[in-house]
């Protein structure tokens, strides 16, 4: 598929005398798909049972004629006032106790059956009458599962749906008291209808309470969205697509989209770097206009893996958005370049959000390619260039990478319930890896924790994962690369206790963590080879080599030619130094990227992608500031 160009449009919130002209300027802008439909429930069902078509048929007819493919979006995460008369319960509630109202969007709990059947009663409907329609090439599921906080809900629906997943799971309340440490605390339940959920506690709850329903919350999430492609699916063939978002972690995004045919995401990348990302007041300073130089790539290789291989950007920030702390525009530049990255990174269809900005509502100082008066918008312009270019462009071909990380929802949710330090964060740890990986100038993949085999990967990186399973353990064993495990790897049961025997339980490695230490911010230890041990330090002892230590002799890397144990969250320094000597060991050319100077290899082509605002020069090449240079990929 040759990489286009899209646009999210809403006809019902703008005059129909400006349908026509709009859609002739998006085909004249090069722009190839247009999302429409995902938040106007209330004029397509105004009044329960009543429906009015009319307007979105004409619609489509409208954007068909011009020439452009329709993605379809059901709009369940903006169900009508009415709705909320027909389910007083259906609204989540917050960790307080307090229920998320109606007047703006996603006020419902996913636990909620009534509405959940509602929602995909009307996604059959929409697709029974769309369905034939040539120009309706894909549907979007519901927008952007998680976003303001909605997936772990404390409602009655939720409480009672999670005694039902607590009973499936366990079968008996014995089995769930054993399993839980119930014994602790005296905190033994006679049966499953006494169970409540883990909030509004004295002091914090049970760890494995709280896992346990942070794994039926993203159950939820996953049963939600199933309800909709089932019913999507019983009236079409056509490709199922949800619309992620950056740095939300709440729920399985690999079992979610089990049940779609593509991944895609929402692209934000200087509202993220405000709100999404740790980082130095300087750093932040310095991409203030552009973004963090890792975090959309970061999302780019995570949502192809979570797509097996087919991704979108649905939504690409084309000027100042409205929702961050501080909303600076875009530097000239960046918008051309967000949308070569995604690109590179092997994105069917970069979609901008949105056409027009809107003089009303929530988002009115969320810009546009158009301004409200329908002016050209700065980003107008680079999108066209964008188009222009594509139009010439060979092939991208994506192929696997030499590198890749093992990336787990489940990882998440278990250090968010024990920390065990303020500065641990799963995350934060994946990204940082993710980082140093990329300032060698590798290109990156991702894999699931229950990946099957790790070919045809050089060296795999195992951040961070909470419980090895058996296929990952058998994955490991095949593998014919090296494999890096830690810190805090294969440390929890799945029921969130410490294993016996001890982490890190490895084949044919002898190590054992004797016990943790978290670090305050302004504690490190340094290493040997160079750089600084943080945040995190595990105690090592056996017999396996020590392949790596501190200034003092303490043991922080062992392991051998396949395996390898890492003890501790190493700074950039010290995984710079580590990672280097491993991709020499498995024969993976590298190239330390100069500054925000990062590289992607696409299929034939290069990729050199310059986030800094001044020009960088690097073999030769000059990457203008905020620019994008492709070449032919030089021979290994």
């Amino acid at each position: 598929m040759k990489p286009a160009l899209g646009v999210c449009y809403y006809p019902e919130q703008w005059p129909r005398s400006f349908w026509e002209e709009d859609a002739a300027r998006m085909i004249a802008a090069g722009l190839s798909y247009v999302r429409i439909g995902e938040f106007a429930w209330s004029r397509l069902e105004p009044q329960p049972g009543v429906f009015d078509w009319r307007w979105l048929d004409d619609a489509v007819e409208v954007l068909a004629n011009a020439g452009l493919k329709i993605i379809m979006g059901t709009p369940s995460a903006t169900p009508p006032r009415w709705m909320l008369d027909r389910f007083p319960d259906m609204l989540a509630v917050d960790a307080d106790g307090r229920p998320r109202g109606f007047g703006s969007r996603r006020h419902y709990c996913f636990s909620h059956a009534g509405y959940r059947d509602a929602a995909a009663e009307f996604a059959r409907r929409m697709t029974a009458r769309y369905c034939q329609h040539p120009a309706v090439t894909h549907w979007q599921i519901d927008n952007e599962y998680g976003c303001h906080d909605t997936v772990l809900s404390y409602s009655d629906a939720a409480r009672g749906a999670f005694q039902a997943w607590c009973t499936d799971r366990y079968g008996e309340i014995e089995a769930l008291n054993t399993a839980w440490g119930n014994v602790f605390w005296s905190m033994d339940y006679q049966s499953f209808d006494q169970i409540g959920l883990p909030n509004l506690t004295v002091t914090e709850p049970n760890p494995s309470h709280v896992m346990a329903f942070r794994r039926f919350s993203s159950d939820q999430v996953v049963a939600w969205n199933k309800a909709q492609a089932e019913a999507v699916r019983s009236e079409t063939q056509a490709p199922l697509i949800h619309n992620y978002m950056g740095r939300i972690l709440e729920f399985d995004h690999f079992a979610t989209s089990a049940d779609l045919d593509i991944a895609s995401w929402d692209s934000y990348p200087i509202g993220f770097l405000s709100d999404r990302l740790e980082a130095s007041a300087a750093h932040k300073a310095g991409f203030l206009r552009q973004g963090d130089p890792d975090f959309q790539a970061f999302h780019h290789d995570l949502y192809r893996a979570v797509g097996r291989g087919r991704w979108w950007v649905m939504e690409q920030q084309p000027g100042p958005v409205n929702w961050a702390p501080f909303n600076p525009a875009p530097l000239p530049g960046m918008v051309r370049l967000w949308s070569h990255e995604a690109f590179a990174h092997g994105a069917e269809v970069v979609s901008y959000f949105r056409w027009r900005q809107a003089p009303f509502g929530q988002e009115q100082y969320h810009a546009a390619l158009l301004r409200p008066d329908s002016a050209d918008a700065p980003g107008l312009t680079e999108a066209k260039t964008v188009a222009e270019e594509l139009a010439v462009m060979p092939p991208l071909d994506p192929e696997p990478a030499p590198v890749a990380i093992v990336f787990d929802y489940t990882s998440a949710w278990a250090w968010d319930t024990e920390p065990q330090g303020a500065s641990f964060d799963y995350f934060a740890l994946v990204f940082e890896v993710y980082r140093a990986l990329r300032k060698l100038g590798l290109s990156v993949d991702f894999l699931p924790s229950d990946a099957e085999t790790l070919s045809p990967y050089k060296l795999v990186l195992v951040p961070g994962l909470m419980t090895l399973s058996p296929t990952l353990r058998s994955a490991i064993a095949a593998h014919d690369g090296l494999t890096l495990l830690g810190p805090r790897s294969n440390a929890k049961t799945p029921e969130m206790a410490i294993p016996v025997p001890l982490p890190p339980d490895l084949p044919d490695l002898d190590i054992t963590i004797s016990f943790v230490e978290s670090l305050p911010p302004d504690c490190s230890h340094a290493l040997r080879g160079g750089g600084n041990l943080l945040h995190w330090f595990e105690h090592l002892e056996g017999n396996a080599p020590v392949l790596e230590s501190l200034a003092d002799g303490r043991p922080i890397l062992m392991g051998n030619d396949n395996v390898a144990y890492l003890g501790g969250w190493l700074d950039p320094a010290g995984l710079a130094q580590i990672l280097t000597r491993f991709t020499a060991a498995q024969g993976i050319p590298i190239h330390a990227m100069p500054g925000e100077l990062r590289r992607r290899d696409a299929g034939a082509l290069e990729f050199l992608i310059n986030y800094g605002a001044d020009p960088i020069v690097w073999e030769d090449i000059t990457v203008e500031g905020c620019g994008v240079h492709w070449r032919d990929r030089p021979a290994s």
